[in-house]
């Protein structure tokens, strides 16, 4: 809340904006997004990194107790190469700190023509037994390298770490007790951040639960990670030719394996990347053959696992988009438009959905619920003459769950979307992209990238547990930003997404029983349906290249009387009891990150 009305009551804040809104000209929602906007920038200047580690890092790691010894032994790949001695020494010191004891360090040197490389190695193989030493007599790269830390090694599982980075000392003792707990994993992976030359560290990486679009958008497990060594060994180990993104591909290669039970995340920073000049940690774009073997990695997986898919560059660096094939047969797609009068805003929703779509096989329903318009109801007999359009009548009070139901019932299509009437493509192959989306079996609802008409996000997917129920992902970024780690550019699972733009089979949608119209009238349905549809083992994901325009609560008004605040707060009372502690671990998200705001701050 903005520091002005903090300890205050939300009705009082709400009469004050209103009367300085009177009193200044101006309306409401501008003095309102002001306000928003001047917490926003508050509280990205005063994201305080350090604060959080000995608030909140701190006082956790000291209630970790060292793991059993009993646990799995762990082998950490180390491939060296002219390392500098001193980042050396730091990086296997941080593996000799480990609270946890059963595991050994295999290290590949690849060629080093810095004496003092072999000799420091040298010296730490006679300190301790744990650590094995093979030097390389050709240097091979770092994918080869790895290949001769792989053949090292003994432990059921393999941790990859690189050669000037880090680990915090509680690391292996997380990720043993998880494997412990956790029969069935193949892969575990943490959060982790960068140190600088000067031990400062800064950029935490609070990443998602598995996400395999995700995934394919670019490496957001980097490190720390840990794999069945027979899983990697049955996948070939690290494949030449991927330098720079060796891991990635490794990860690609693994993933036809890889169910979500197979897949745990540690949603702590258990691993420190080294930020040193010329290091991808301290710019994206500092390995240009990294960006070019990671598409090369993400193309040879899509060919070898799914036809008719390609990838290109992403729009964000060192990230990837994949274009996902239509069928030939191109699936009919009924678009259901709720409305009520509204004429300024349904008419231009409907003529750019009409003008400004490449994808021809679409059906328009609109979904008329008593409009009493003269304008409405001239304009909705004139669209009707379009062969897409047709006109259904929902002669009922409002509910936005039963008039989607209803129209479902008349769609002829293969794929149901649902989209406000408030609604201005702004792509026109915003529906190819979805509907390419839809046609994946796997997936269940895709949604897409919303802009109010001054170019801010609307929805870049919906995350569970803010406010109370949910939120949309980087309200109020600008249209040009990349998010939190490029996220508002890369396509991804989400648990959620908005039914103001949401597309899904209509197989599916009736699988799951369609829109709650009982308990969620007016809120939350669309985040309530999405969840269903995850439930019955389908991902939903988000894409920012299906891209439009909002007009938020147009049609049906925003939440500002008592009946309107009290139906609302009955539908999250609801959601708390249906969907109960996942609306507070979101697994598309991180508990690390708030769950007041929308901007991935610290929590």
């Amino acid at each position: 809340m903005h520091v002005q009305f903090r300890g205050g009551s939300k009705p009082r804040a709400w009469q004050y904006i209103n009367e300085e809104a009177e009193a200044s000209g101006r309306h409401w929602r501008d003095l309102a997004l002001a306000y928003y906007n001047d917490t926003f920038i508050r509280r990205k200047q005063g994201r305080d990194y350090q604060r959080w580690i000995e608030e909140v890092e701190r006082p956790r790691s000291r209630e970790y107790c060292a793991a059993e010894d009993s646990g799995p032994l762990i082998s950490l790949l180390l491939p060296t190469f002219n390392t500098d001695v001193t980042l050396l020494k730091a990086c296997i010191d941080s593996v000799l700190a480990q609270t946890y004891s059963h595991w050994q360090l295999c290290i590949a040197d690849d060629a080093s023509t810095d004496p003092a490389v072999r000799e420091c190695l040298s010296e730490y193989q006679q300190r301790d037994a744990r650590i094995k030493v093979v030097f390389r007599e050709e240097n091979g790269h770092i994918a080869a390298a790895s290949n001769s830390a792989l053949a090292l090694a003994e432990g059921d599982f393999v941790a990859l770490l690189d050669h000037d980075d880090t680990l915090a000392p509680h690391a292996l003792g997380r990720v043993a007790t998880v494997l412990q707990s956790n029969p069935e994993a193949l892969l575990v992976y943490s959060d982790e951040d960068k140190i600088g030359e000067d031990g400062k560290r800064f950029d935490p990486h609070f990443k998602p639960g598995w996400n395999p679009d995700l995934l394919l958008s670019q490496n957001y497990i980097w490190h720390l990670t840990v794999l069945s060594r027979e899983l990697v060994n049955r996948v070939g180990g690290f494949r030449l030719g991927t330098e720079g993104s060796q891991d990635h591909d490794l990860l690609l290669r693994c993933m036809p394996y890889l169910q979500a039970s197979n897949v745990v995340h540690i949603p702590e920073i258990l691993y420190h990347w080294r930020a040193i000049e010329g290091s991808t940690a301290q710019s994206s774009s500092s390995k240009d053959y990294a960006a070019e073997a990671g598409l090369r990695a993400v193309g040879d997986y899509l060919q070898a696992a799914w036809s008719g898919a390609t990838v290109e560059p992403g729009t964000a660096p060192n990230t990837y988009r994949v274009r996902w094939p239509v069928p030939n047969s191109e699936p009919l797609v009924s678009l259901l438009v709720p409305t009520r009068d509204g004429y300024d805003i349904l008419k231009p929703c409907i003529d750019a959905i009409l003008t400004r779509t490449d994808y021809r096989n679409f059906e328009l329903l609109i979904l008329d619920n008593q409009s009493r318009c003269e304008n409405t109801l001239n304009y909705l007999r004139e669209v009707a003459d379009d062969p897409r359009v047709s006109v259904h009548r929902w002669d009922y009070p409002f509910n936005y769950s039963a008039i989607n139901n209803f129209g479902a019932t008349f769609a002829r299509g293969e794929i149901l979307g649902l989209i406000n009437n408030d609604i201005e493509p702004i792509n026109s192959d915003w529906l190819t992209e979805m509907v390419a989306h839809a046609c994946r079996p796997e997936i269940g609802c895709v949604g897409a990238k919303l802009y109010y008409p001054n170019d801010t996000i609307q929805h870049g997917g919906v995350i569970l547990g803010i406010g109370g129920v949910a939120g949309h992902s980087h309200k109020y970024f600008q249209r040009d930003d990349y998010g939190y780690f490029s996220r508002l550019h890369l396509v991804q699972n989400l648990s959620a997404v908005t039914g103001a733009c949401l597309l899904l089979r209509k197989s599916v949608f009736e699988e799951v029983g369609g829109l709650d119209e009982e308990n969620l009238a007016v809120a939350f349905n669309d985040v309530d349906l999405c969840l269903k549809v995850r439930e019955a083992g389908y991902r939903n994901l988000w894409t920012p290249y299906a891209e439009l325009y909002h007009h938020e609560s147009v049609s049906r008004g925003a939440d500002n009387t008592t009946a309107k605040r009290r139906r609302a707060q009955r539908e999250a009372e609801y959601m708390r009891r249906r969907w109960g502690s996942l609306l507070d671990n979101d697994p598309a998200y991180n508990p690390n990150l708030t769950l007041v705001y929308e901007d991935f701050s610290l929590a």
